[in-house]
């Protein structure tokens, strides 16, 4: 029965970063469609909603699929110190890896969808640095998030005989 759960809420992991990656790479589409006016660094743009609603959702499932990864990861690693990780097994050292790796790409990807989405956000026109590739970035890393999640998962749950 947990083998099935676990394969279950690793499917649910991968739907929801796959799903708010795809719409990351939609918002940067979306934003696209507006018109811009570049000059160098400078940019005058029209703000889309399209783009702001894409990105709003993504970011909000990369932050349902980070819950959901740690809460079935479990928290083994929460009061360990450089020693107690020095004399773990290799799988957990992977485990704990996994898991930084997690926090820091929805760290980082998170950032990207925010500042995408807030770039959006105005409802008029505005004139500033240029906020490209955000949302494209965002959502590749939202794949990543996926890759490292199910890992984390793997090596957490791997019982040493």
């Amino acid at each position: 029965m947990a083998k099935i759960f676990g394969i279950f809420a690793c499917l649910v992991i991968v739907a929801l970063d796959a799903v708010a990656g795809l719409l990351g790479i939609k918002a940067e589409a979306a934003q696209n469609q507006e018109k811009h006016l570049k000059l160098w660094f400078f940019e005058c743009k029209e703000p889309s909603h399209d783009a702001f609603i894409l990105g709003l959702a993504a970011a909000g499932l990369l932050l349902a699929a980070h819950i959901l990864a740690n809460l079935v990861g479990g928290c083994n690693y929460c009061y360990c110190t450089g020693d107690d990780i020095q004399k773990a097994p290799p799988s957990r050292q992977l485990s704990l890896a996994c898991l930084l790796f997690t926090w820091i790409i929805m760290a980082v990807g998170m950032g990207m969808l925010v500042i995408g989405t807030m770039a959006n956000n105005k409802s008029r026109a505005s004139c500033g640095l240029s906020h490209h590739h955000f949302f494209s970035i965002g959502g590749i890393l939202c794949f990543a998030h996926a890759i490292f999640s199910i890992a984390f998962y793997a090596t957490s749950t791997v019982t040493l005989a």
